[in-house]
């Protein structure tokens, strides 16, 4: 059986992945943080939430040792982290300044990120440099996986194919139209078979086409590399959005825009569990490689993380969960002061004094005075600021507020913005709303600055911009105005 042990209720917006270590539960999201915990009992770790990223992050993995967290996101970077500190090791920025939607490392601790241009860059981790680059076709690269030897990975595209390449960058094979409207996810399984000059390897792909697929890639010394098609599962009723081994390569979990987990027999390729906890879009799943426990993340903002009882046989069933409320983790804090119904960044100096105090925080309140720190800054504060400009030694103290902001953010955004009044790209309540010619609303400076740097590509939907012209969207901007004064 399977059984919801907890759920993780932090993240503020989408959850876009989830990952784990050893030890470690790591969760990416639009929200533009990396959320951190600890796999004994799920509490957060201490330097949580990560704050580098401009703009939401798409993937996060961890190293093979543990000891690294790297992170993707549409302002353009894969960030590595380090797992002891929570500080920034490096920043690798992607040729082309297009948006990251993927990274992966290798178990040699090379570093593949692939970008909603269609290319991919291969980076050395130890050196910090970059390696070689490459093009899979003009379609986003949205998936990406190593073979557990590490000397290939494949790619899946939002045009349906799926590329295997060696460590050079060279293309080995490609299978056209793998899914249907679109590859979503891919993953090798940590099991490999090898005899003689074959090796064998399990790839699972899931897509559009609301399909898991698990296919034998074989690579021989002299005929190279070929896929076959081993299984079909059809256990989910719309796209599915993300698929994952388990670490002895047993059963495979998925998550669908039909708001379910899958989880399948992958030898046998037989639907064993579907888990309905979810109420939106299931995106993202993650096997721990240590323990019997499964990762979900969704757009619902919450990570359910489920156990997986050793000796289940049963097959076509749902999994039994705990109720909710029993096993939830959140990151709500105490309550605030009446300042609170207003927006952060309509915050003064003033209020921002009284929630420092209200937070135990009360040795900040004189340096924040004296760098006029209003709500506005406050909710665009960085780990870097705080210590190169306002003079903050402390480390503890300078993860403390960060992770206060964070919690502050959580309690107050949260608490019923309509998500149209959201720039997609900051996902914050718009001031200036401007349409730009893909349809979409934006925040004026955020689709100003994104035009500028990101070859007038769509935020939304990675093609081009047919003009660069801004219409002020009046309507949206009242009803905003309207919606604030009702706060």
């Amino acid at each position: 059986m399977v059984s919801l042990i907890c759920t993780l209720r932090d993240h503020r917006d989408d959850i876009n992945c989830c990952a784990f270590s050893a030890s470690l539960l790591a969760t990416c999201s639009s929200d533009k943080t990396i959320r951190v915990y600890f796999t004994r009992d799920f509490s957060e770790a201490a330097f949580s939430p990560l704050t580098g990223h401009g703009y939401g992050v798409h993937c996060c993995c961890f190293s093979p040792c543990g000891q690294y967290l790297a992170s993707c996101s549409t302002d353009a970077t894969t960030v590595v982290w380090s797992m002891d500190t929570g500080e920034i090791v490096t920043v690798f920025e992607h040729p082309g300044r297009s948006p990251v939607r993927v990274c992966v490392f290798s178990p040699s601790a090379s570093l593949v990120s692939g970008a909603s241009d269609g290319t991919l860059a291969l980076w050395d981790f130890h050196s910090k440099t970059l390696r070689r680059t490459g093009a899979a076709n003009e379609a986003s690269v949205v998936a990406c996986s190593f073979t557990p030897c590490g000397q290939m990975f494949a790619t899946g595209s939002t045009y349906g194919d799926i590329r295997i390449w060696d460590v050079a960058m060279n293309p080995l094979h490609a299978m056209k139209n793998a899914h249907d409207l679109g590859v979503t996810c891919c993953h090798f399984d940590s099991k490999s078979q090898s005899g003689g000059l074959v090796s064998q390897f399990r790839l699972a792909s899931c897509g559009q086409d609301s399909q898991v697929k698990i296919w034998i890639v074989s690579w021989h010394a002299a005929a190279g590399v070929k896929m076959q098609l081993l299984h079909t599962l059809i256990g989910q009723s719309a796209p599915v959005l993300s698929c994952a081994w388990s670490t002895d390569g047993q059963m495979l979990v998925s998550g669908s825009v039909d708001k379910t987990v899958t989880v399948y027999d992958a030898h046998q390729g037989v639907l064993l569990y579907t888990l309905k906890q979810h109420d939106r879009y299931v995106t993202a799943c993650a096997f721990s490689p240590t323990s019997s426990l499964i990762a979900t993340g969704s757009m619902d903002k919450t990570v359910n993380v489920w156990r997986v009882e050793d000796g289940s046989s049963g097959h076509e069933g749902e999994g039994k969960s705990l109720p909710v409320e029993a096993s939830d983790v959140t990151g709500e804090g105490r309550k605030l002061p009446g300042h609170s119904r207003l927006l952060v960044c309509d915050w003064s100096e003033e209020d921002v004094s009284a929630w420092l105090c209200a937070e135990g925080l009360d040795a900040l309140v004189e340096p924040f005075k004296a760098n006029n720190i209003d709500g506005g800054e406050l909710i665009t504060l960085t780990k870097e600021t705080l210590a190169v400009e306002m003079k903050i030694e402390s480390v503890g103290l300078r993860n403390k507020v960060m992770r206060k902001i964070e919690e502050l953010k959580t309690s107050l955004v949260c608490s019923g913005i309509p998500d149209e009044f959201l720039c997609p790209i900051t996902r914050e309540v718009m001031k200036d709303p401007v349409i730009a010619a893909d349809g979409y609303s934006y925040e004026r400076e955020a689709i100003e600055s994104w035009i500028n740097s990101k070859n007038r590509s769509s935020p939304m939907t990675n093609l081009p911009l047919q003009t660069t012209a801004l219409t002020p969207n009046r309507t949206l901007k009242m009803a905003i105005g309207r919606w604030r004064s009702s706060q």
